[in-house]
């Protein structure tokens, strides 16, 4: 049997059996709920890729290495830990291990169904002596019951009478084979996990640890129903590291063995033992109150719910479909439950980051959320919220007013060793304010606004004030940053920082305006008031008037051309094989930057900008990460690239599926995933929330017949169906609402409104690029191009002028002199 995926449009399916793939299925069957994370690991426990059950926030710590120790340098690393794994059941046949490096597995299938969140296992298994058993198992992590994990095992005999012996284990301290080169996070992953405290009776167990360094900790329970013939015999031991339930019967053909095992899950960093026992075993009373059925039947009726409300429809390409129900689900699974905790890069899916959260949540996973389940957008907010002392704190050792938010952590404290991409990333800030006003406006959450919102947007603002300076000439200056491309560091005026700054301004100001006893309760005065709105006033955005683009950051476009011609495909990505010093002096770029400017800031420039500066940077950006591929799709498809723009979302939509990037093992990409939602929502539909005013402009490219998405706008839901020559506007549930359609106004009532599509843009295609689309794995896009590599571009004036943006699309530009300033008002 060949092993594989099968292609299907609500589940992710796996035919045969490879244990050489073991590590990147386990990352993309990997189950979770925003608070507990299992890895999609065989039921027996081995073989595995990599082993992996998290709690979300759970880590340990460990010292950062440095060279050169400096001031201001973060003192400690923090790093996801593999806790208690509950999902091992061992089966013996007639005294031989059910192993798939051993015997023979004549059919082998596992699916992962998107409507009823169950990851399933079928296995026909021949022991080395001929004992043939069929095996089939379903797992869920709750969407309902934030503790709970079950699994139903169920084995039986194919055509013989057969002992079975059962082995359900609560295992601590798994053995992991490290990857890393840090000796010091391959100690502290090193039985990162200290016994505080055992008891088994009947089929529960529960075991509590804690961690060495950061002082956290954790319980797991198990319980556990059995249905068997009556000569079944059971047995519980408990060890500090191990519980183990042991259930042996004999079993005639016909007759099987099934086990119901219940997991329940809890940590703390201040809560005691008996305290977290006793959770935990409240989770378990409460999931065998439940049962199994009704289990099922709370994660059906929730994904129904979900569904709705969120689903993406395409006619046309039946792979991308399942991709983008495949992303779904998994951005559902890293924030539903999180309940004021992270999101983490790779989700629970896997260590990869360490575990950590980055501004990808904010820019690429909230929006997602914000527009299908506004309460799991809150409580990722709420986190940032209740870290705030900490950004604070940053803020005041780097000598800077406001608050500091992390680049990558998992408590709130930056944890990021390499300043020039960590702590100068200062546009993460900007990137929650931004993430906290599109909720406010898309919820009207009026209490998130005045407790939790109001706060974050005043003390971001700080931040810009202090960070910022005024030139003469120049305006309203940020200098010494880093902006989302991490092949360029430590630079003057980024456009993406300054321009989301300014917005922070402009945010801050709304906010304390409608909320005048919050902003009483910060100290928030009429002068300071007016200087943010001078600065967002006078911001400097720079512009080579030489070029017509707007430079990524000042002299960017000055820089030499990277050579991409000399660069052989197995270079990239370019960080591992190339000096950061050689990328920073280069026009090479890691990930959309300036473009996701144009994307996020879209009111500030005209569609001619758009595309100009679009079609510059695409030639020069490798997306050597994966945030890029998303946000380079919507810019295509409003400049008029449809085909760029479809080969762009597939890659967002693939990337995990095919392993674009080689380390889908360690986890999958939910920015990425988010991404690839974005480029079909505010890509092809043309959805955009500037100033708060939900507006569309969709447009298809020839490869679709149709695509249907649905989301939420303040407490209407909505569905827009779009074809190649017709969009359809329907209000599914809510008050009536208005919105534009291509700057038509549309009033949505109880009636479906149809519209014709205008034709699109006429822009010039962007020029060859460094790197093609890759959702394929050839050369060819899916839009049907072959893209070949460049050697030069488009040769760089001596004269770099700048000027804003304009807010009107009749504004041409001019030239404004080599040293002068412009302020980029919002429109």
């Amino acid at each position: 049997m060949t092993a594989g995926f099968h292609c299907a449009p609500w589940a992710l399916s796996w035919r045969g059996l490879s244990i050489d793939d073991l590590h990147r299925t386990e990352s993309l069957f990997a189950l979770g709920n925003g608070h507990i994370g299992l890895r999609g690991s065989l039921d027996e426990g081995e073989p595995t890729g990599l082993p992996g059950t998290y709690l979300n926030g759970f880590y340990e710590e460990h010292d950062l290495p440095y060279a050169e120790a400096g001031y201001g340098y973060p003192e400690a690393g923090q790093t996801v830990v593999n806790v208690t794994d509950g999902k091992i059941i061992r089966l013996l046949v007639d005294d031989e291990p059910v192993d798939m490096r051993y015997g023979k597995a004549t059919n082998h299938h596992r699916t992962l169904d998107f409507r009823t969140g169950l990851l399933t296992r079928e296995t026909e298994w021949e022991s080395p002596t001929g004992a043939r058993v069929r095996l089939r198992t379903e797992r869920l992590v709750s969407f309902t019951q934030r503790a709970v994990a079950a699994i139903r095992f169920h084995v039986e005999p194919v055509d013989r009478p057969l002992q079975l012996v059962a082995q359900s284990d609560l295992l601590a301290n798994e053995p992991i084979v490290t990857e890393t080169d840090d000796p010091r996070i391959a100690a502290a992953l090193q039985d990162p996990l200290v016994a505080e405290f055992q008891r088994g009776d009947g089929t529960r167990a529960v075991l509590v640890h804690s961690t060495r360094k950061s002082g956290l900790r954790m319980a797991a329970g198990m319980d556990h129903e059995i249905d068997a013939p009556d000569n079944l015999r059971r047995e519980l031991t408990v060890e500090d590291d191990l519980a183990r339930l042991t259930a042996a019967v004999d079993v005639e053909p016909g007759q099987s063995l099934t086990i119901t095992k219940y997991l329940g899950y809890g940590w703390s960093a201040q809560r005691s033992a008996p305290a977290l026992r006793a959770q935990v075993e409240a989770a378990l009373a409460g999931a065998l109150q439940t049962g199994w059925d009704g289990l099922v039947r709370e994660q059906r009726e929730f994904l129904d719910d979900f569904w709705a409300v969120a689903d993406v429809e395409v006619d046309g390409d039946p792979e991308l479909q399942q991709a983008l129900r495949f992303a779904l689900f998994h951005i559902v699974q890293a924030g539903v439950r999180g309940e004021n905790r992270a999101i983490p890069g790779k989700g629970l899916t896997g260590p990869g980051y360490d575990g950590h959260s980055f501004w990808d949540t904010e820019t690429f996973v909230l929006p997602v959320l914000t527009y299908t389940i506004p309460d799991a957008a809150r409580d990722a907010l709420r986190w940032r919220y209740n870290t705030l002392d900490r950004a604070r704190e940053r803020a005041r050792v780097l000598g800077k007013k406001g608050a500091a938010f992390p680049w990558r952590s998992i408590n709130g404290a930056e944890c990021s060793a390499y300043w020039p991409a960590g702590t100068a990333a200062f546009h993460v800030s900007a990137d929650i304010a931004d993430a906290v006003a599109r909720y406010t406006a898309a919820t009207g959450d009026t209490d998130f606004d005045a407790r939790e919102g109001t706060e974050i947007l005043v003390q971001t603002a700080r931040l810009w004030m202090s960070l910022g300076h005024y030139d003469p000439h120049d305006g309203f200056r940020i200098d010494g940053v880093t902006g989302p491309d991490e092949y360029t560091a430590i630079v003057d005026n980024n456009v993406y920082t300054n321009v989301m700054a300014q917005k922070n301004l402009t945010e801050a100001i709304a906010a304390c305006e409608r909320n005048p006893k919050t902003a009483d309760r910060l100290e928030v005065d009429p002068e300071e008031i007016t200087a943010w709105r001078t600065a967002a006033d006078r911001m400097c955005v720079p512009y080579d008037d030489l070029l017509g683009v707007h430079p990524q950051s000042e002299n960017f476009t000055s820089h030499a051309e990277w050579d991409f011609e000399g660069t052989p495909e197995d270079k990239y990505p370019l960080l591992l094989n190339y000096p950061y010093f050689d990328l920073y002096r280069k026009q090479v770029v890691k990930q959309a930057d300036l473009v996701l400017a144009l994307h996020l800031r879209g009111d500030l420039f005209t569609l001619e900008q758009k595309a100009a500066d679009f079609a510059y940077y695409d030639a020069r950006t490798v997306r050597d990460s994966s945030l890029s591929a998303g946000t380079q799709s919507v810019i295509a498809a409003e400049c008029g690239h449809l085909d760029l723009a479809y080969d762009y979302l597939v890659e967002a939509a693939m990337t995990d599926l095919r392993d674009l990037h080689d380390n889908v093992g360690h986890g999958i990409h939910m920015a990425s995933l988010a991404g690839a939602w974005t480029a079909v929502v505010a890509g092809l539909g043309g959805m955009r929330d500037h100033g708060g005013t939900l507006t569309f402009a969709p447009r298809l490219p020839p490869a679709l017949s149709k695509i249907t998405f649905r989301m939420r706008w303040r407490t209407s839901c909505l569905r827009i169906d779009i074809t190649p020559t017709q969009a359809t506007y329907h209000l599914l549930s809510g008050p009536p609402l208005t919105t534009t359609h291509h700057s038509t106004p549309v009033d949505l009532t109880d009636s479906p409104i149809t519209l014709d599509i205008p034709p699109p843009p006429t822009f010039p295609p962007p020029p060859p690029r460094g790197r093609t689309p890759s959702p394929c794995s050839g050369q060819v896009g899916r839009g049907g191009k072959r893209w070949t590599r460049h050697s030069s571009l488009s040769g760089c004036g001596s004269t770099r002028n700048w000027k804003p943006p304009s807010p009107t699309p009749e504004s041409t530009p001019t030239r404004t002199g080599s040293a002068s300033w412009a302020a980029a008002t919002p429109s």
